[in-house]
């Protein structure tokens, strides 16, 4: 189980994110036509790497499918799990090259529903000192990040296990006074061309750039760094400790 708290969380890439909305909302949003009975949902307004989360991919039938996977990707050539510690982000740049994740680009890209994700904006030179941010679609419907998957074989269960990675890229306009990377973000009319396996389209490349989505950015309670913290008001607008109405009420 990975563990982090504020004080020593560090905030290099798209780390975190919220998801509050129902698995039918899930499944309508990104048309997908068939939903896992595994996927049991509860909202989660701190989502954090190494636990069970949805996402859409494309089944053997060619049709959308929402399942659960984990988050942190472990390569199908490796020997234990210790490699999705550091697998939960994978830079656009280098997904189409590196063998960690090349296949998995030309086969097993799958599509990671999020109602906001969490950014830290360093405010020292050092980033000793943070700020924590939410970052929702203008408009606060559901949204795509472009993701890969895996399945690995658990020498220890013998039992198959699904794992997932987000993919980065440089920011917009909206995330560069406040980080330097940013999820990639899918249009809705993009969804299919990502999920198809490179065998039967070009090469996705060209989707892997910033945000072209309306995005919103608000400052939100630096306590969205510990994992133990998990209710509501984490994505509440922010300021000196008093929190204005929501915007997710």
């Amino acid at each position: 189980m990975l563990r982090f708290s504020y004080r020593t969380y560090n905030p290099s890439m798209c780390g975190r994110y919220g998801l509050k909305s129902d698995k039918q909302k899930i499944a309508d949003e990104f048309h997908a036509k068939k939903v896992s009975p595994k996927v049991v949902l509860a909202p989660n307004y701190n989502v954090a790497p190494s636990i069970h989360l949805p996402v859409v991919r494309l089944d053997e039938e060619g049709d959308r499918e929402l399942t659960l996977m984990r988050w942190g990707l472990i390569p199908f050539y490796s020997k234990d799990d210790k490699a999705a510690n550091k697998m939960t982000n994978a830079r656009a740049e280098t997904v189409a090259t590196l063998p960690a994740y090349r296949e998995a680009f030309r086969r097993r890209r799958c599509i990671v529903p999020a109602d906001w994700f969490y950014e830290w904006q360093g405010l020292d030179t050092k980033r000793k000192k943070t700020q924590s941010w939410a970052i929702a679609r203008k408009d606060r419907r559901l949204f795509g990040m472009a993701g890969l998957w895996e399945s690995w074989n658990d020498p220890v269960t013998r039992q198959p296990l699904e794992t997932y990675t987000i993919l980065t890229t440089d920011p917009n306009e909206v995330m560069q006074p406040i980080h330097t990377r940013m999820p990639v973000i899918l249009r809705p009319e993009e969804y299919q061309r990502w999920l198809e396996p490179l065998d039967s389209a070009r090469p996705p490349t060209d989707l892997l750039r910033p945000s072209l989505v309306a995005l919103e950015a608000w400052k939100v309670d630096p306590k969205v760094g510990n994992v133990r913290n998990i209710g509501p008001e984490l994505c509440e607008p922010w300021n000196d400790d008093l929190p204005t109405p929501s915007l997710f009420g």
